[in-house]
Parts: structure tokens; sequence; C-alpha cells
């Protein structure tokens, strides 16, 4: 049977997300998975057991549109203590079904019909079909490699009176980077004097090495007033699968984004986030994380040494980019599917990442995983390369 009416996609360039094409591709061939973002690790037993404990008390039913008020409150005791900011758990602070859901309504209760907004790419997959559907305009500022350094200058020309918004992601996914003090202050003199508004992404927040410090715009006067931050368990404590992530803004950007959110999901998993708030009474839980993702990347990029593939150890998150532009000038996504398919190890291409698919050579890794598979993975990765 025919149907009767043409459905105009709204999104008309957007696909299945390479996540979900390399992670099915992995799972078919049986190859070691470092492409997705997820652990392959079990979370902590103790945080396992304060959610049977909390389904067990009968936190069974809806929680509040904001969020579970314990969570809440856990979330502004932690955001006080680890960087000096101070947020009102009843009315600046909202749980969220994962970071992307916080993402979609920060973009949708702040752009209007277009609107500009700013884009650092390679950029996370859900930001411009964000943005779209709420009929804005991204406009694209392009990092390179191998530093992916940001060029204020270029930045400011970007900026014109129909700017809106500006999105950004650090500890930046896909490249690793980390922003720096005189990245906000470079932010802070441009949008100081104009009517803007930006998304900070910080769900890699803990994630960070060699002593190097993650840098939230709420730290900074001139930013944190404009600001939705956005943060994640799922990256923080191993449970990707939970969906809960949280949004902080001042008292009236949260008005908004709460109108926003009500009619995206209402709430979020109650006893998941009894569980979540318990957790955190031990901040030793997530600071931490850094010096277990070190270890992790230190692995991978040991398992490489030798090899015929450059990289500079990542600066945050727990993936890391490798060059293979000395091997092979093979598209990134071809090469990708073919060391799936022939060695057995997934990753990501980064010009996914960009707009006009930037090709640089360059594959993303997660190392989220277990020593052994990252141990394999590399050896595996090396081995080819020195055969090419």
């Amino acid at each position: 049977m025919q149907p009767t009416q043409t459905l105009a996609s709204k999104l008309p360039r957007v696909g299945t997300t390479i996540f979900t094409v390399m992670s099915k591709l992995a799972a078919d061939l049986g190859a070691l998975n470092l492409s997705q973002g997820f652990p392959s690790f079990p979370a902590d037993p103790a945080l396992l057991e304060l959610v049977t404990k909390a389904m067990r008390n009968n936190h069974n039913q809806y929680a509040p549109m904001a969020g579970m008020p314990v969570l809440r409150e856990a979330i502004a005791q932690k955001t006080a203590e680890v960087y000096g900011t101070i947020y009102d758990p009843d009315s600046e602070i909202t749980i969220t079904s994962g970071a992307t859901e916080a993402l979609y309504a920060a973009v949708t209760a702040v752009v209007q019909a277009g609107d500009e907004v700013i884009v650092f790419e390679p950029a996370y997959d859900s930001y411009v079909p964000a943005i779209e559907l709420a009929g804005g305009v991204p406009v694209f500022v392009s990092l390179t490699p191998p530093d992916y350094a940001i060029d204020w200058a270029e930045v400011a020309t970007k900026v014109t009176d129909r700017t809106r918004l500006i999105m950004v992601n650090t500890p930046h996914n896909p490249t690793g980077r980390v922003w720096t003090a005189d990245d906000l202050n470079q932010l802070a003199n441009l949008v100081q004097e104009r009517d803007l508004f930006l998304i900070s992404d910080e769900v890699y927040e803990h994630i960070t090495f060699d002593q190097r410090p993650h840098r939230s715009l709420m730290q900074h006067p001139v930013l944190q007033e404009r600001t939705f931050v956005v943060g994640s368990f799922g990256k923080t404590f191993h449970v990707t699968g939970w969906k809960v992530g949280y949004c902080l803004a001042p008292r009236e950007l949260t008005v908004e984004f709460r109108k926003v959110h009500q009619f995206l999901t209402f709430s979020v998993s109650t006893p998941m986030q009894v569980a979540l708030a318990g957790y955190l009474s031990e901040p030793d839980r997530y600071l931490s994380l850094a010096g277990f993702y070190e270890q992790k990347r230190d692995l991978f990029l040991q398992a490489l040494a030798g090899s015929r593939f450059a990289f500079t150890p990542t600066e945050g998150t727990f993936f890391q980019n490798v060059s293979y532009a000395a091997i092979t000038d093979e598209p990134d996504y071809d090469l990708a599917v073919r060391l799936t398919k022939e060695i057995g190890v997934a990753s990501i291409p980064v010009s996914v990442f960009y707009d006009q698919r930037n090709d640089y050579h360059i594959l993303r890794f997660c190392f989220a995983k277990d020593d052994e598979t990252l141990r394999r993975a590399g050896e595996k990765l090396a081995q080819w390369s020195r055969s090419m």
C-alpha cells in the first residue's frame, strides 16, 4: 500500500548515528569495541545496592518534575565544594534524562527561528540537530589537529547581530582538549557586552589528566550568569544506561529550561536519583576518577608505542585521537570500517564530527574499557600499522 502523504524531514541530513553504526558492526563481527563511549566494566556494587534499597523503600513513583530534592541538594553541595559556586537546589538545578536531554532543552529554551548558534567543531553529534529543530542556524568554528586550539580572533568574526548562543564543550569530545583559564577569559571578553547565552557541556568534568584542572564556566562571574552547565552521572559513575543528567543555570534561565524539560520527559527514574544522592556523599568516588582513567589512557598508549600511529596524549575525557596519516591516505570512515572487519578493533572516524566531513586521517578510540581489552586492541593496531 502506497502512503497518501509525503513526510518532509525536519532533519534531512541526519541518519543513524555513527555510534550506533560502529557498535553494531563491532557486535556483529565480535570486534573489540573502542568506538562508542561507554565503559565495559561494571558500576560500583555500593551504587547498585543503593538503587535496590531505594526501590525497596518504595521510591518507585514519579519524581518531581525538577528532580528529587535529595539529589538536587547533593549536587548543590558538590558544586559548592568542588567549584566554589552556589546554586539554589530548588530554583537553579534540574535533573534530566541524561545530558542529551539537558542540551536539547537548553537549546530549545534559548533559540528562536533564525538565531545563529556558534558551534566549535569537531562537535558532538547532538548539538546541530537540536539547533536546527529549534529553527536556529549553526555557525561553525573549525578546530584543527594536533592541538585543536581556539582562535578567538576568528570566533569574534563569526559573532553577528543574529548570534544568540555559543555551544561550549570542555573537556572536549572528540578531541580530548581541556579549556584553559585564558579560554574562559577570552570567551568572557567576547560575550560580556552582548546579549548572548552559553551552553556548557561538561559531562567529562572529572576526567582530566596530568594534573590539569577542569575549568567550569560556572567559575567565571561573567560567564556563570548566562550559562546552562550540563553534567552527567553516566560518564562519572560508569552507568551510561541510567541516563541521569542535570542542568545548572541561574533562576531566570532555569524557568525557561523547565518549561521545555517538563514536556520532554517530565521526570527521571526515581530510584536512580535517590541512589545517586546517597552515592555522592563520598567525594572520592568522583575525585579519584581522573587517576583511574589516566592509567587506562597510558596503558592504551603504551600498547601503541613503537607503532606508526602518531598521537598526543589526550588532556581529558576517555577518548584518544590517533593519526594514521603516515600510514595510509584512506578516508577515515573507510579505514574505521576496515579495521573493524580485518583486525577486530572498532573506532570512530573523526571526520563525522565536522559539518563538511573534514578528514585529517584521525580515528577516535574509547579507553573506558577493561585493561585486557585495551592491551589487545593496542597490540592489534600496532601490528597492523607495522605491516602496512
